[in-house]
């Protein structure tokens, strides 16, 4: 015989039709997008993976001071691989934005590094060009716009990218590549003949004859080659494909936040699990006497088990089955635009995978199963008796608390308050996980901001000269200094550090340095967690030989992992002669320095990328955060303030036979709730910023190269409390209407 309690099933959903809607609402909404995100980011790793072979990418690039000639390129041919020309001209572009850009130019390639066309067509005379679609959306430029770079004008026949700048690195010791204010960009061989020669960089891409089996392998032969290239001399920049961050940057950070969405949407999962949980615990609570009848007359524990799960169940499978289709649809598009708005990528192809299948539906269908059956199955162990008496609580009646002598208002407010205490424990869990997206989505812009303040504000210079050979300058406020390059080994992962070696009495850097030891900037002691009286050790860049040092301080200086000694303590430990330097602290513009002796001028613009470009790429997200959290603080507060005025009707209809008009009522009930959704956002936020600072190092310390010192805005706080009770505000306003339609006859129904 077929189950007559399957029959209640859509007059249950019927009459609680919005609670329903809402969590299928934000949990398809939650499940289509880690989906989309899920099946975008798989094919992305796809294409991004097969475009070595596909674009034929290189195994490196090195640079030397002049072109090479045939005696030397076959010389390198010895150490098994083919290399080949990929001559790169630099100079300032025309953009919109605060600054002129740089563009970076190369030839068509042939052979190597093949080009990507995204759109329009390759360049085909010498008034063409074809530049990085992400360059030109960053630029506002479009095909068909004139470009103009070193007074020369271009039009733009296409939008290309380039496999071997899939991240827009213009230096490979950049903390963050910059896709605002650099580019890259192709042209006509006849077009790059034209340019100036001495302009033009001796780049040389090459491949190996037999592909390496793996990195240590790669990195022997790099070696190997770097050691040949070093006889040679003249070389001025050596960079395999494994320390490629133009290259590897994106592949490295495709996802890595996998991980971090699908657990957010578990816990989203978790929450709404928990509220079904809770609001069908209080219908088991209305429906008492009826289950009671029911197991009396023969109905099992199971059966009902299975009744009260059946909804929670339905309405997981249902989001999830239209998540994922929305996911496999629109949300796909949107995080592929994404991944498209931060990095450089080649065309890809959607790849369907049951990975996000199983991460989006079964898991989650787990999740709201096993949660459910905990929780509602431990309410329905109790005997048919006591269902039947309304008896379902498991400890012994206490007495009621006695109260201090407040007004008759205040008392039953906080009877209230102790009554629904469970309640309101859900009510601060809730809202506190909602405050942990909210705070982080809201924080990021300010941090970042502060960011680039401390860094403005904390430059050792304007002007920061690296010479590739030695040249001296007449003006005579500029400062010689000692610079190089050592790596932080840690974890199996390899970060570059720079170091410093600047005059004890230097007008540029603030405070002095010790006699003994080192000072290390505040973001690298922030992320490597190390304090004065530590000892770090660094090693070569290209070698294998160490160095030790003793942390004697932290220095203020954001924008780099730096280390601070004087620059006495810096050629007795690089083995460097008494007078020799690596370029010029100034703050005025070095005009007659040679441009063949400059190897790198870094200025604000320079300092500026990380923050210019994660607000640029990531300041959708950040917003994405903060709507998410918004939205699902506001189901947590409508789903259990709705709970708590279902579990108080009886009393409510009480006091309306007693003569009490609506607004004392909602001055009773509405207030009460009001006190504990304020109290329990300000306990959230201080919650929400210690799990933020505990979750801070995991997401940050593999996000960027360097380090972004956390900050929290002071205006956050009262902005989050502020937020939040306005959203409350909306939601009081629904269960005061809720109020007025409990009628007075509700008091004399089903009184035990």
């Amino acid at each position: 015989m077929k189950n007559p309690l399957l029959k209640r099933i859509p007059r249950e959903l019927a009459s609680d039709i919005v609670k329903y809607i809402l969590i299928f609402l934000f949990m398809t909404i939650s499940i289509g997008f880690i989906s989309g995100f899920l099946v975008a980011s798989k094919s992305m790793i796809y294409a991004y993976d097969h475009s070595f072979k596909k674009y034929n990418v290189e195994n490196g690039n090195f640079e030397i001071n002049a072109e090479a000639d045939t005696n030397f390129v076959s010389q390198l041919k010895e150490q098994g691989i083919t290399i080949y020309e990929n001559f790169y001209y630099e100079q300032k572009a025309d953009s919109d934005t605060e600054s002129d850009s740089t563009l970076r130019i190369f030839q068509l390639r042939k052979d190597v590094n093949l080009v990507c066309l995204m759109e329009g067509e390759l360049p085909d005379s010498t008034d063409e060009i074809a530049i990085d679609r992400m360059y030109a959306e960053n630029n506002n430029l479009e095909v068909g716009s004139i470009l103009k770079v070193d007074g020369y004008d271009y039009k733009i026949s296409g939008l290309v990218a380039l496999p071997d700048y899939s991240a827009l690195f213009s230096d490979n010791n950049d903390t963050m590549f910059d896709a605002v204010l650099f580019g890259v960009a192709v042209v006509t061989e006849d077009r790059f003949q034209m340019f100036d020669r001495s302009g033009i960089h001796d780049s040389y891409s090459w491949k190996y004859d037999e592909e390496p089996s793996d990195e240590t392998e790669e990195k022997e032969m790099a070696d190997a080659l770097m050691k040949v290239l070093y006889q040679h001399g003249g070389l001025e920049n050596f960079i395999p494909r494994y320390m490629n961050q133009a290259i590897n940057f994106t592949g490295n950070d495709m996802g890595h936040d996998k991980s971090m969405m699908v657990t957010l949407l578990y816990i989203v999962i978790c929450i709404l699990a928990f509220i079904f949980a809770v609001t069908t615990n209080n219908t088991i609570l209305k429906e008492a006497g009826t289950i009671g009848t029911l197991r009396a007359s023969g109905y099992t524990r199971k059966e009902l088990l299975v009744h009260y799960m059946g909804l929670p169940t339905i309405v997981t499978l249902l989001a999830a089955i239209v998540g994922n289709i929305c996911g496999y649809t629109f949300f796909k598009d949107v995080a592929a635009g994404m991944y498209y708005g931060s990095y450089s990528l080649t065309t890809y192809v959607t790849k369907w995978h049951a990975e996000a299948f199983l991460l989006t539906t079964i898991v989650p269908l787990i999740l709201m199963f096993v949660i459910n059956l905990l929780i509602i199955s431990s309410k329905l162990r109790l005997s048919p008796l006591k269902f039947i008496r309304h008896d379902l609580g498991r400890a012994r009646r206490k007495k009621a608390v006695r109260l201090p002598e407040f007004s008759f208002f205040n008392r039953f407010r906080i009877r209230i308050i102790l009554q629904n205490l469970p309640s309101y424990l859900m009510l601060l869990i809730g809202i506190s996980f909602a405050n942990v997206l909210l705070m982080f989505g809201i924080m990021m812009s300010p941090l970042l901001k502060h960011f680039e303040d401390e860094t403005i504000n904390n430059m050792i210079a304007k002007y920061q000269y690296i010479l590739a050979s030695p040249a001296e300058t007449q003006e005579e406020t500029a400062e010689k200094y000692c610079v190089s390059q050592l790596v932080q080994s840690k974890e199996g992962k390899e970060e570059e550090i720079t170091v410093y070696g600047i005059a004890q009495d230097s007008r540029y850097l603030k405070g002095s340095l010790p006699e003994h030891g080192v000072l290390i900037s505040d973001g690298y002691a922030e992320k490597y967690k190390l304090k004065t009286g530590d000892r770090i050790v660094l090693q070569e860049e290209y070698g294998e030989k160490t160095y030790e040092f003793d942390v004697a301080g932290i220095f203020t200086y954001p924008s780099a992992m730096s280390v601070f000694m004087s620059d006495t303590a810096f050629r007795k430990v690089f083995d460097a002669d008494p007078d020799y330097y690596s370029g010029y602290f100034s703050d005025v513009e070095l005009t007659d320095l040679d441009e063949t002796a400059i190897a790198t001028t870094i200025t604000k613009e320079d300092l500026t990328k990380v923050s210019r470009q994660l607000n640029h790429s990531m300041g959708s997200i950040f917003y994405l955060f903060s709507v998410f959290a918004i939205a699902l603080f506001m189901i947590v507060i409508y789903l259990l303030t709705k709970l708590i005025i279902e579990k108080n009707t009886v009393p409510i209809s009480i006091v309306k036979i007693m003569g009490y008009e609506n607004g004392e009522i909602h001055r009773l009930y509405i207030s009460a709730t009001t006190i504990m959704v304020l109290i329990a956002t300000i306990l959230s936020i201080p919650i929400s910023k210690k799990v933020i600072e505990m979750l801070y190092f995991l997401i940050m310390k593999d996000f960027v190269n360097g380090w972004l010192i956390i900050y929290f805005h002071p205006l956050i706080y009262p902005a989050m409390l502020v937020l939040c009770m306005l959203v409350y505000t909306v939601v009081a306003c629904t269960q005061m209407k809720r109020i007025r339609k409990i009628p007075m006859d509700e008091a004399l129904k089903n009184v035990e």
